[in-house]
């Protein structure tokens, strides 16, 4: 890999992996009608019979190397607790209970604000934009129906608090991935992160105040919760923000979640395990996509594919703010590539920091950087999970919820500001 120019050639995985599946998408009208780890695996044979210097057995070692990364290692295995906690907090009602929680203290003139704050919390909350779209989709029906604010409002309000907690939760895969790749403390990411995306969020809320506020709305039904079941959310949010290893903090909230599930009669003793256990393998699909990427990412590096969008970056753009908009520019196009953001940040990532170490970003910037702009291109697209999952489960096009999407273009344009004018470290 000698040369400074690097090797275009090397990307060829790259471009057979989005052929594939963005080919597949054109042509189905599906994008998720191929399996992402199955486009990856084709990637990587393709990768495997490149440069026939190198033997079998010494391409087989590099990747081998690669996946060894501790960083690889890591975010797998944070992957897993993020997993376990999440099955075993949601079996004990903990999502149920924090959604009504929200609903019952909401003041009645602005319910459609009011499901934008809930959704930031749930998510910031769950881990997860499409587990914060599936529990507030139903009431985001009932509030368009009795308050007469057209839905497809309604609903652009969840998505986008779905997307505010998607790159700022401590659990969320995107925040794993970000972290890992770019060598930052989650707390240091998440105060780097949260100062660029607040403004976006309070604009956020003035827009949706402003076009709702003629309207009124009142909850008929009763709302159920238990305080306790919100416990182990709030304990792993807290023990993440003052730097409590990651490991022990969802380990905690996984055996906390379980205690509170069984003692207020949500959960049965027997059905513990099998909640932490189906909550793991929900997580099974992008650790082992993130395992065969790094595979990919590691002989991609060997044949020069790196080096080549280094030499590319570093010919286009100039200092540290151009290196921050370089970061923002590859992972909203990774993005736009894979439909997935934690996808794009395993793909983007190793150019990420290749390219923070280049123009001297910190790693908590470029983590922010990574996370950010991916949510911003995943909480746009319309052939993403998210705005999929949101027209499904309202009978909406997604194209009829895109118009009422502020906060991911603001958080784009927030972001934007703060590389220009704001100190770069």
């Amino acid at each position: 890999m000698g040369n400074e120019r690097g090797n275009v050639a090397a990307l060829l995985p790259i471009g057979v992996f989005l052929v594939i599946f963005l080919g597949s998408g054109i042509v189905t009208g599906d994008f998720y009608a191929m399996p992402a780890i199955v486009a990856f695996l084709i990637a990587l044979l393709v990768a495997c019979f490149q440069n026939r210097d190198l033997k079998f057995q010494d391409k087989i070692a590099i990747i081998s190397q690669g996946v060894g990364n501790e960083n690889i290692i890591t975010m797998s295995l944070i992957f897993l607790s993020a997993g376990a906690f999440s099955g075993a907090v949601t079996a004990a009602g903990g999502v149920e209970s924090t959604v009504n929680l929200g609903l019952s203290i909401l003041p009645a003139k602005v319910a459609v604000v009011g499901l934008f704050i809930i959704g930031c919390f749930i998510s910031v909350s769950m881990g997860t934009s499409m587990g914060t779209i599936a529990a507030l989709a139903p009431i985001a029906v009932g509030i368009s129906e009795k308050t007469g604010f057209a839905l497809p409002i309604c609903i652009g309000a969840v998505v986008c608090g779905a997307m505010f907690g998607d790159n700022l939760s401590m659990i969320s895969d995107t925040t794993i991935a970000a972290v890992k790749t770019q060598g930052c403390e989650m707390k240091d990411k998440f105060k780097e992160n949260f100062l660029i995306v607040l403004p976006a969020a309070l604009v956020t809320i003035i827009l949706f105040f402003f076009i709702t506020r003629n309207g009124d709305f009142k909850l008929a039904e009763e709302l159920n919760y238990n305080i306790l079941r919100v416990v182990p959310y709030i304990i792993v949010l807290v023990g993440a923000l003052i730097g409590i290893n990651v490991f022990i903090v969802l380990v905690s909230g996984t055996v906390i979640s379980l205690i509170v599930g069984v003692a207020t009669g949500s959960l049965a003793v027997g059905e513990m395990f099998t909640a932490v256990g189906s909550g793991v393998t929900g997580m099974y699909d992008i650790t082992v996509i993130s395992i065969v990427v790094a595979c990919i990412v590691s002989l991609v590096k060997e044949h020069g594919g790196i080096q080549f969008i280094l030499h590319l970056i570093k010919r286009s753009i100039k200092g540290q703010k151009g290196g921050e908009i370089g970061i923002a520019l590859l992972s909203f196009l990774v993005d736009m590539c894979t439909a997935n953001n934690t996808v794009a940040i395993v793909m983007a990532g190793p150019i990420a920091k290749e390219i923070s170490e280049e123009f001297e970003i910190s790693p908590r910037r470029s983590a922010s950087l990574l996370d950010i702009f991916t949510s911003v291109g995943q909480g746009l697209i319309p052939y993403g999970a998210q705005l999929l999952s949101a027209a499904s489960l309202t009978g909406l096009t997604a194209f009829a919820i895109m118009p009422y999407l502020f906060y991911p273009i603001l958080m784009a344009v927030s972001a934007i500001l703060f590389i220009v004018f704001r100190k770069a470290k």
